[in-house]
């Protein structure tokens, strides 16, 4: 469990005792993960179906891209991690990964953003992720494709994250993430963030309070921080990503939740159907409403994960799906509410 996780468990101490009709800006994460998926026309069928309007894409699949085609998503589609260092240090190889992936899709998919990696800020990896963007980018507009690039984040890059307002990120992250800030800045481009209330509070069921991780008010789960009421953790822990972008000269830039999810089984303490199902239709009506910080301004969020996906780590990470491989709903989400 990353470190904002651990200080989002402390706050929740306190808190004891397009061509389709869903709701624009609701996506769900395209895991592939898996031996027994239904093929990529019959998912992204599915996804129009169920009225998802986004997807989001971990790596490209030329038959996934293929599938889009004519769909109406948006999509967000990454790169894969270890090209990070070749797309940082060869642009002809940032101009081929264009080439390949997003030129010949881009008339008839409506690509929303490309992220350079996941989830590897601070690390190794981290040096390549802001080089990669920009040759990302070069590459984009010299095809004259003016697709937005940014990369995705885990909250492990707070150094604080408590009280929201004193949100800051970590002095292992922010040389890495100040400039990458200021790129994104530059162009009006989110950052995309992966927000996961269940970790902070499986890692401690007892003092977290359940409705409070789950989005469902009550009286008694509200913190005030500085005159600001919150009733859930996930809009706590946006903001306090929120106010470490304010901090590194990010005033005004936006945040996508690129991941957001809570397991229906697994074993996990609170890993349940009816939970799961509570969480992503709390959060399917909370995000058009804004953050206590951000009132108003809705938050383009996706949901972890389309699919239940066999071939991940036992336990909860094969039960973040909305759906089985067969097709058949886990759980319901009315995406049109």
């Amino acid at each position: 469990m990353d470190a904002v996780l651990v200080t989002a468990a402390i706050f929740g101490l306190l808190l004891c005792g397009c061509s389709v009709s869903g709701v624009e800006g609701i996506g769900v994460n395209y895991g592939m993960i898996a031996n027994n998926l239904p093929s990529p026309d019959k998912i992204i069928a599915l996804y129009g179906a169920s009225n998802i309007t986004d997807i989001r894409l971990f790596h490209p699949d030329t038959t996934v891209l293929a599938a889009l085609r004519g769909s109406g998503l948006g999509v967000v589609l990454g790169t894969l991690n270890e090209d990070l260092a070749r797309l940082a240090t060869d642009a002809s190889f940032a101009a081929s990964w264009v080439q390949s992936y997003v030129q010949p899709f881009a008339g008839a998919v409506r690509f929303r953003y490309i992220n350079a990696g996941n989830e590897v800020i601070p690390g190794d990896e981290a040096a390549s992720v802001l080089p990669a963007m920009k040759n990302l980018q070069s590459a984009l507009r010299a095809a004259g494709l003016g697709v937005p690039v940014t990369t995705v984040v885990a909250t492990s890059v707070l150094g604080s994250s408590y009280p929201p307002s004193q949100g800051a990120f970590s002095e292992a992250a922010l040389p890495t993430v100040a400039p990458i800030v200021s790129f994104l800045a530059s162009s009006g481009t989110p950052l995309l963030v992966n927000v996961y209330p269940y970790f902070a509070y499986s890692a401690d069921p007892s003092s977290v309070r359940l409705d409070y991780a789950l989005l469902s008010p009550s009286p008694s789960a509200a913190v005030t921080d500085g005159g600001v009421t919150y009733t859930n953790m996930f809009d706590a822990i946006l903001d306090a990503v929120y106010a470490a972008l304010e901090k590194a000269g990010g005033q005004g830039l936006e945040v996508v939740v690129s991941e957001t999810g809570w397991p229906s089984g697994g074993g996990g303490a609170g890993a349940s159907v009816e939970n799961a199902a509570a969480y992503s239709n709390n959060l399917v009506r909370h995000v058009g409403r804004g953050t206590p910080r951000r009132p108003g301004k809705a938050v383009e969020t996706y949901i972890f994960a389309m699919f239940n996906e066999n071939q991940k780590p036992e336990g909860v990470e094969q039960n973040f799906g909305l759906f089985h491989p067969d097709m058949s709903a886990v759980y319901h989400v009315d995406f049109s509410a």
